[in-house]
């Protein structure tokens, strides 16, 4: 692990995606953090360890999703599945598929495996899944306020990437993400087409990688829009932020189905300066806490006792 010595910085972004906004001082104490998230490896000891068996790994109670056919009620995960040609980005289940036997052991679906993937990250873990993972470690999850903190790498706060203000400096590859024509050609310039090896890409200033690309990472905020707090100056910061409202992270399109959201950060490798330009500190990401899909993951801290 890492330590981040904490202090202020600007969170959220004026710049981009509305729920980012708005831009405002926040002050975060000291903490350790996972200088990777969380590989296949490492979550390998840990089902050894103790038999969990994750929320992919179990078909889902029809009392939960009412109106769900039952014919989708078996044990599954999304997968990221290209397309054959353009489609509208406005629709996503153009390119996730409900996916039969997927989980963290087979990535792609049941006939896939993890050969050569142990240093990768684990992909396919729900809010419940990575929560066992940090009590077995005697970790935690981050908040938004921490993770976004130590994405900056300690260096400026206010600049269009973790990194500076271009997105390859110098022709470099600086994340995982997806180049070409989203959803249906991936270029690979970076050498992947779904997850990498962690640390296949350059740290930031605090040894940490993969913060930004790779995989969206969960973090222990309820989703929520950000509040504006007092001015931004060192003086009037907001104190350790805590996020949203269990209640209030409700998605409003399923009222049905009532499944409280997280706070995913740090995008994937299926962000692309085509569509979901979110390979940026500030971008943050609704996630329910029941779903496990294949460019999600997760990484953990320990914080000072006091």
């Amino acid at each position: 692990m890492a330590w981040i010595p904490g202090g202020v910085f600007t969170m959220g972004s004026d710049r981009h995606y509305p729920e980012e906004r708005p831009a405002r001082s926040v002050r975060v104490d000291g903490f350790w953090i996972d200088r990777t998230p969380v590989t296949n490896d490492q979550f390998a000891a840990f089902v050894a360890a103790t038999g969990h068996v994750t929320v992919a790994e179990v078909a889902p109670r029809a009392e939960d999703y009412p109106g769900a056919p039952k014919a989708l009620l078996r044990a599954a995960s999304m997968v990221f599945t290209p397309t054959r040609g353009p489609v509208p980005l406005n629709d996503a289940s153009q390119w996730w598929r409900w996916t039969f036997g997927a989980d963290w052991r087979h990535p792609l679906g049941p006939r896939s495996s993890l050969k050569g993937l142990g240093d990768h990250p684990v992909i396919h873990v729900a809010w419940p899944d990575v929560e066992a993972y940090a009590a077995w470690a005697g970790k935690a999850l981050p908040t938004e306020a921490e993770w976004e903190f130590a994405a900056w790498g300690g260096g400026a706060t206010t600049t269009e990437f973790a990194w500076g203000e271009q997105l390859t400096p110098s022709g470099r590859q600086m994340a995982n993400i997806f180049q070409g024509d989203f959803p249906f050609r991936n270029t690979g310039e970076d050498g992947f087409d779904r997850t990498s090896p962690v640390g296949a890409f350059p740290a930031n200033g605090y040894g940490l990688s993969d913060m930004i690309g790779n995989v969206w990472e969960w973090t222990a905020d309820w989703y929520g829009p950000h509040q504006a707090g007092p001015k931004s100056s060192a003086c009037c910061a907001v104190e350790n932020p805590r996020g949203g409202q269990e209640a209030a992270s409700l998605d409003p399109a399923l009222p049905d189905i009532p499944i409280p959201r997280k706070v995913l950060k740090g995008g994937s490798f299926l962000c692309a300066p085509s569509y979901c330009r979110r390979y940026r500190p500030a971008a943050r990401h609704a996630q329910s806490i029941d779903s496990s899909m294949s460019h999600l993951g997760f990484r953990c801290i320990v914080r000072p006792k006091t």
